[in-house]
């Protein structure tokens, strides 16, 4: 956000507007950094993609294309809103966790995306989003997959701030995890790749001990 234009009045005491654009900088600066990082994560996670391509290869409608899909989308969704908080937040800890999220999600799209390249298949499907799970459909909600955030919440959070803005972001995120854990234990239960199930259960643990983180979070800031 820009800074507004104004007088300074003192040489020893700047005013607000230019507070402001130091502050402005520094998100800038910051969020900056963390969208490098986040290339260089999607990189990485190509890189790994490539590594290890393996003789496995689903058709267009198997679970594992279908699984990779729908987690990018669903990952891409976790990115935007943790790169949002990285910037906005003034909690050092709810910065940390949204950096985390955003690398290691946005690593694990690079991942998916270059087996649906390796697999010859494309980006996107033609089968209804959730289709590759036997209870797919019924996971859905206005169309959006388990736990993603709708344009309203994502509006609201955009428009927060403060405590308001963390307390938000935490829930949002924590709703977004869970649904996210039902999605990779569900391709647990249908695959038999060992590279879509070591992704699936990394996905799993880790998203469980940033579950528990949190909570805790959450536990401090209503605490206060």
């Amino acid at each position: 956000m820009a800074a507004e234009t104004g007088v300074v009045t003192t040489a020893s005491a700047p005013e607000e507007d230019e507070v402001a654009g130091r502050g402005s900088g520094r998100w800038a600066a910051g969020t900056a950094a963390l969208s490098l990082a986040i290339l260089l994560g999607l990189l990485l996670g190509f890189t790994s993609g490539l590594l290890a391509p393996g003789l496995f290869r689903p058709g267009d409608t198997s679970a594992e294309a279908g699984f990779a899909r729908d987690m990018s989308s669903h990952h891409a969704q976790a990115v935007e809103m943790a790169i949002l908080a990285h910037g906005k937040s003034t909690n050092p800890d709810i910065q940390t966790l949204a950096a985390d999220i955003a690398l290691t999600q946005q690593g694990q799209i690079g991942v998916m995306q270059t087996w649906l390249k390796n697999w010859g298949l494309s980006p996107t499907g033609r089968q209804p989003r959730m289709a590759w799970m036997p209870d797919g459909a019924g996971a859905l909600k206005d169309g959006l997959m388990p736990g993603m955030a709708t344009d309203a919440e994502r509006a609201e959070l955009r428009a927060a701030t403060g405590s308001d803005f963390d307390l938000l972001f935490l829930r949002l995120m924590l709703n977004h995890h869970l649904g996210g854990i039902h999605m990779a234990e569900g391709i647990l239960d249908l695959s038999d790749d060992e590279q879509v199930s070591a992704l699936a259960e990394s996905m799993v643990a880790g998203q469980k001990k940033e579950i528990e983180l949190i909570q805790t979070l959450q536990g401090r800031i209503n605490s206060r």
